[in-house]
């Protein structure tokens, strides 16, 4: 009488994935976002300061993790995506293509944010006066930013976190690798290329620790901040929110009907999960993986979006670079009563079109904010007024230049007739369901055939 083994890959009966683990991700994001919200109002209203530290640690850590990553992600992703155009047909044209794209949706942001600005006032009735401000410890200006692109040292920019000096570096040894060749450059980039794997892999880990991050993210926001510092900023903020629904849920599906000629309801469904996390960590860049795994689920091919995603992560900002300074200029010289006219009004479109590099970072749009009020000759101290409720404004503004990164590859890979129409309207939910799905829902298979079986 013989036994059969049993295999090596057979589930154990006994075995069952706890229920919350089976949560599609953004379900989980949502409840984070609730429980969030309770703890810190639990936290603040009864004081709890055991609580409000806490929640500042759990959100501080995983913004940390997130930043572990950043700076050698984003060389690789850059160099990377360099290298990758030499596969695509027409890469000049697609690369000046995604560029014009990027500019036109920051034009139709800034300008959307000036005008909403202008109508509401932002700046009055808030009860605020120009001693209430402060000058930033950093500022920007054009001759930082311009002289800030070229690093002194190769080390520097990668332990203070200077995206755009990476960003040069990266770009700079992308095009090297080109000239010298695929046979001499093959090693340097098979080297490259797993390097990025291994980032993104671990990246991947980090943010499905995403909901635990958004509970700390988002108690700590209601707990240190509460609704009466919100309520002084009620317009400005209600200014940002509606401004950057304005561009994500109405720009960017015009967009999409008119120019790409696809279904928008079909790109959200796609990019949601991009989306979604982008509030919650407030990061283009540690976003970035997601986003560029959801556009290539919709249907963009992978050796574009490979340039297009990383290259907008740090460069394309609706959110922080165009629609936020317009109103914020505006708050800015309202509370210190200082007039603007047409040309100021210009310069801001300016620098919101071509300065949008100098956002790129983890969180926050501070850099870009003090380019505009230098720009316009603005006091800095209004810098000082915006930054306590900028936790707050940062998350709808990364949500929409994620959306927006997401969305230009979509409009210029149709536009060229690249675009995986199948795909696109095939589009899944979460990325981070199905990178275990397949996995998972093989192992839950051959679990219940083996569960009757040993009853």
């Amino acid at each position: 009488m013989s036994a059969n083994p049993a295999s090596p890959a057979e589930p154990k009966p006994g075995f069952r994935i706890p229920k919350f683990l089976k949560l599609p991700f953004w379900a989980q994001i949502l409840g984070g976002l609730v429980l969030g919200v309770l703890l810190g109002w639990l936290a603040r209203s009864q004081d709890i300061d055991w609580l409000v530290t806490t929640l500042s640690k759990v959100g501080d850590t995983f913004i940390g993790l997130l930043k572990l990553a950043v700076a050698p992600l984003v060389f690789f992703a850059i160099l990377i995506s360099i290298t990758n155009l030499r596969k695509v047909n027409n890469a000049a044209r697609l690369a000046s293509r995604t560029l014009l794209w990027f500019m036109i949706t920051s034009l139709i942001a800034v300008a959307i944010g000036l005008v909403i600005g202008l109508v509401t006032n932002p700046g009055a009735g808030t009860g605020l006066t120009p001693k209430d401000g402060a000058k930033p410890e950093h500022t920007g200006s054009w001759i930082d930013f311009l002289t800030g692109i070229i690093p002194t040292d190769v080390i520097t920019p990668f332990t203070e976190l200077n995206v755009l000096q990476i960003v040069f570096m990266a770009a700079v040894a992308g095009i090297a690798i080109l000239k010298i060749g695929d046979a001499k450059a093959k090693p340097i980039l098979d080297l490259s290329e797993s390097v990025l794997e291994l980032l993104q892999k671990a990246l991947w880990w980090v943010i499905k620790l995403s909901p635990i991050g958004t509970i700390g993210l988002i108690g700590f926001a209601i707990a240190d901040y509460g609704w009466n510092l919100i309520s002084k900023y009620a317009t400005f903020t209600a200014d940002i929110y509606i401004g950057c629904a304005l561009v994500m849920f109405g720009v960017y599906p015009l967009l999409l009907s008119t120019v790409a000629k696809v279904n928008p309801l079909k790109f959200f469904k796609g990019a949601w999960p991009a989306i979604q996390l982008a509030f919650v960590s407030r990061s283009s860049v540690g976003t970035m993986p997601v986003t560029q795994k959801v556009t290539e689920r919709l249907g963009v091919p992978k050796e574009y979006t490979s340039f297009a995603v990383p290259f907008g992560a740090t460069t394309k900002m609706d959110g922080c670079a165009a629609i936020y300074p317009a109103i914020a200029a505006i708050f800015v010289a309202q509370i210190f009563d200082v007039q603007m006219g047409i040309k100021e009004y210009l310069l801001i479109a300016f620098v919101s079109v071509v300065g949008s590099a100098a956002t790129a970072g983890l969180t926050g749009a501070t850099v870009m904010l003090t380019l505009t009020l230098s720009t316009l000759g603005l006091p800095m101290e209004g810098v000082g007024l915006l930054l306590a409720i900028d936790p707050v404004l940062d998350m709808m503004r990364t949500a929409t230049n994620v959306a927006g990164q997401a969305l230009v590859p979509v409009v210029v890979a149709a536009r060229e007739n690249i675009l995986d129409k199948e795909a696109y309207d095939n589009a899944s939910a979460s990325p981070l369901d199905s990178e275990d799905s397949e996995g998972s829902e093989a192992y839950a298979d051959a679990r219940d055939k083996a569960l009757p079986a040993a009853a």
